[in-house]
């Protein structure tokens, strides 16, 4: 299933830019990469924003914990 979303640029030594929709979480890496996390609670989305380091809480509470694929 294919879910389009808006993508917000964060600033992040690690984080480009991310979006959300209907359990879909993408994340662009400064790397380059981005990636799909499915089955995520829009409330880890909203807590990813509003942290004061992105990639802190994307790497506490977003990595290893759901589903994830490399999509470009």
């Amino acid at each position: 299933m294919k879910v389009d979303m808006d993508m917000q640029p964060v600033v992040s030594s690690d984080l480009h830019s991310v979006g959300y929709a209907e359990g879909v979480l993408r994340i662009r890496f400064n790397s380059g990469g981005t990636y799909r996390y499915t089955g995520v609670p829009e409330r880890v989305f909203r807590g990813l924003i509003a942290a004061q380091s992105h990639g802190r809480f994307f790497y506490a509470n977003i990595k290893g914990c759901y589903p994830y694929s490399k999509i470009g």
